[in-house]
Order: C-alpha cells, then structure tokens, then sequence
C-alpha cells in the first residue's frame, strides 16, 4: 500500500484527539476500521506511531517524526492546490452545483446523503439505485451519471470502460442471513459446509455469481441444493419465511433476521467508487470519496457484528487492499452479495 495524505490526516487526527475512538468519531470512521487504518499505515512506515494504553494513546518517536512532517506536508499541498486551482480557472466557483450519483448497494444512499450534505453542503445530490453495476458503469462512461458507488467479486475488475477511473473504498466479507430462530443463528461464525442441506436465495447479480457460488460450496464438500434469483424483496420474505437463507453484505441489518459469518471468510466483496477523470465534477471526486468513506463507516458501524468481526480481522474493512484473485477456476474468494 502505497502512503497516501489521507493517511497524515489520519495519524495527525488520532495524535491531537489522544484517542482511538475520539479519532474515529471526527474522522467519521467506525472505531475498529480506524484501529485496522493505523496498522495498515504503521506497516508502511515501518513501526509503531503510538503507544496505547487505558488513558489512550501517545505517540512514539517515529510516530513524533511523522506528525511533524505530515503538520509541514498538508498545509503545503493544501496551498500547492489552491494556488493551482486560481491559475487553471477552477476554483471553487467553477466548480457544478449539481451531481448526479449512482449505486449497486442502496443501503448506502442514505448515509452518503447526509454525508455529502455535510462536505459539499452547496451541492445539490441526486440518486438512482440499481443492482447491476455494469449498467451504472455503462451510465457513468455515457456521462448520464457523475459517480457510481458499485460492488465487484473480489474476482473481478472495476465494472465498464477502462477509460472510468475507480479507488476502492473498502473490501468486505459475505456474511449469511437467516432468521433469528434458526438452528445456526446464535452461531459467532458458521462454514459453508455447515449449510450443506439448506436453500439459497439470490437477487440478480453480474459476471460469475452462481459459478463462483457453486465452486466455492463445491470447495466445502457439497452441492447447494437450489439457488432461487429473484428481486430483494422476495429474497427477503424467503428468508424470513424459513424457506432459505441468502448471503448478504456484512452491514445488513433487518429485523428479526440475523448476519452470521462465514469461517476463514471465504467470499469477499470489493466497493468501489468511479467517475470519469475528464469529466467537470472530477474536482469534487477526492470529497465525493471521503463522503462515501464515511458513509460506508457509518453502515460498518452500526453493524455490531461486523464491527466485532473487524477487530479480528484487519485485513477486511475500509481503505482493505484487495486480494488478487484468479476468478472461477482459482483461488474462489470472490462472490456477489445478494441482499
């Protein structure tokens, strides 16, 4: 992982906050994804930033050395773009008051709403939601959308045209939904093979979601027993119902169902955001990111299971590098949530 300014902004926060979790809170981050965030940066610079204990934390020497640089660095770029910003024409006035936003996940709308609202509160949102990221790719190239906020298997490439540019935002675990009174559902993780005898419920998905699916319970000893694709609602109402269980994004929440964990995590979901770097709303793409960010934090963070489950498992959650993968016929962690 390559050092990035968001990164200073993080180290800088946490040491004037003194704080994990008062870090986390103005960052905006769900405190495990903060903690798993500051390993991934430790790691890049080669040792602890900070000592913790029950008072909070304090910075080591070498965390000393990179507050000091990151506090000369981040005014420096801050200035370096604005003064670029008046001689290119682009400052803030030229900038659209208007966005148009797309997204394969629609629990994240909401957040990211409330989250634009609060960075670009001048901007005006708009929103459409559809299960297919291929097909909110395809608006975003034809320039009938501004950004996408879209979901691949961890098997799979950015969705459309090259020409898109894409960050990855986080890279989640499947987790599986059942209801509350299932035999499994007091279970802190469960295997696939464990589900060996159950149905399944699927929304529509792209690229290789029932090979990938098969492959990977293959991998655990059986064959699923049926594999139902119809919209969220019906998924949902069978799941309820005890006619089959779905996997699902890690932050789902509904009532009287439950999320359960898959042992070793062996499906993995990559969030993406996109946009077209030609495009008049590029400017806005680094605020557009850090509100999905938080957005996607927000979700993370009313999940107590998957808040939970990060804690064990840093190399899962925001700012996750994705793990190559070689698709059906590799190594299977790759998969498309259906609920």
């Amino acid at each position: 992982m390559d050092l990035e300014l968001r990164h200073l902004r993080i180290v800088c926060t946490i040491a004037a906050a003194g704080s994990i979790t008062k870090a986390a809170g103005e960052l905006g981050i769900a405190q495990p994804a903060l903690t798993a965030q500051l390993r991934r940066i430790e790691r890049i610079f080669g040792g602890p930033l900070f000592d913790r204990d029950r008072r909070g934390v304090q910075t080591t020497p070498l965390g000393d050395l990179v507050v000091a640089r990151a506090q000369l660095i981040m005014p420096a770029v801050a200035g370096l773009l604005d003064d670029a910003a008046r001689l290119s024409g682009a400052g803030r006035s030229a900038l659209p008051d208007q966005v148009s936003i797309g997204a394969s996940t629609s629990s994240i709308l909401a957040p990211l709403i409330r989250r634009l609202t609060e960075s670009l509160p001048e901007v005006t949102v708009g929103t459409t939601a559809s299960w297919s990221a291929d097909e909110l790719a395809l608006e975003l190239g034809a320039g009938r959308l501004d950004f996408c906020v879209a979901g691949v298997c961890g098997g799979s490439g950015p969705p459309g045209d090259p020409g898109l540019e894409w960050r990855t935002f986080s890279v989640d675990p499947v987790f599986v939904l059942m209801p509350e009174d299932h035999a499994l559902a007091r279970q802190t993780e469960v295997t696939l093979a464990d589900l060996a005898d159950a149905q399944w419920a699927a929304t529509p998905g792209d690229g290789c979601f029932e090979a990938c699916f098969t492959q990977a319970c293959v991998r655990a000893g059986f064959t699923p027993r049926s594999l139902y694709v119809a919209d969220a609602a019906s998924c949902i109402e069978m799941v309820t119902s005890g006619t089959a269980v779905a996997l699902c994004q890690a932050t789902r929440i509904l009532p009287g169902l439950v999320t359960v964990p898959l042992k070793d995590a062996p499906l993995r979901w990559i969030h993406m955001i996109g946009w077209r770097p030609d495009s008049s709303v590029a400017p806005l793409a680094d605020a557009v990111h850090r509100s999905v960010e938080r957005a996607h934090a927000d979700l993370v963070g009313r999940s107590e299971v998957y808040s939970a489950w990060l804690t064990e498992h840093p190399a899962f959650g925001p700012a996750a590098e994705p793990a190559p993968t070689s698709g059906v016929d590799g190594d299977l962690r790759a998969i498309t949530p259906t609920v």
